[in-house]
């Protein structure tokens, strides 16, 4: 497998609490193995990335299917509360916060570059939402040609038939599905 990094999406305020703007239902849910993953790369000392979604106050680099909603309920706003990753996965010294304003992790950031340098040859990911943001990433992860790995138990979505239909659709591509205890088990 060579050198793994961590991809933990969206956990961030304004989508895992309850009584959020965009609260996704499964979230919550999927703390406790999102916890166990990042607990195993903290203890190898592994890269570790915190994808978050963050927008410009105004909404004018929110995107287009997105921007009634921002301007009903503005979300995930820089510098806000809601645009924080939740306490329960609060990044520590060395460890990556990446900012990205689309669904991809590799739209418009230096994502791609970052794991080259660090000689990242396999990504895991995890967080939410599995249609969206997760999906998108891991697709684009594989045009840049890194093995994926998904820890499906450690991903969520607003329902369990769409989380199941996404993650059918991801290892029809290629991708290996694990649980979450089976990133003990993975080499690097």
């Amino acid at each position: 497998m060579g050198r793994p990094a961590l991809l933990i999406i969206d956990m961030q305020n304004d989508f895992v609490l309850e009584g959020m703007p965009n609260m996704v239902a499964g979230a919550r849910a999927v703390v406790p193995k999102i916890q166990a993953v990042l607990a195993e790369f903290r203890k190898r000392s592994l890269p570790v990335f915190h994808i978050v979604r963050v927008h410009r106050a105004d909404g004018s680099d929110v995107e287009i299917i997105r921007q009634e909603k921002f301007r009903n309920q503005p979300f995930a706003v820089a510098g806000s509360h809601g645009a924080a990753v939740i306490d329960e996965l609060a990044p520590r010294n060395g460890e990556y916060v990446l900012e990205k304003i689309r669904m991809s992790a590799f739209i418009g950031t230096e994502l791609d570059l970052m794991l080259r340098t660090l000689g990242v040859t396999t990504i895991v990911v995890c967080g939410i939402q599995t249609p969206n943001c997760i999906r998108t990433t891991v697709f684009d992860a594989i045009a840049y040609n890194y093995p994926v790995v998904l820890v499906e138990d450690a991903t969520g979505a607003a329902s369990e038939e769409v989380h199941r239909a996404n993650v059918r659709d991801m290892a029809n591509i290629g991708v290996r599905i694990l649980k979450t205890a089976d990133i003990f088990n993975l080499p690097g």
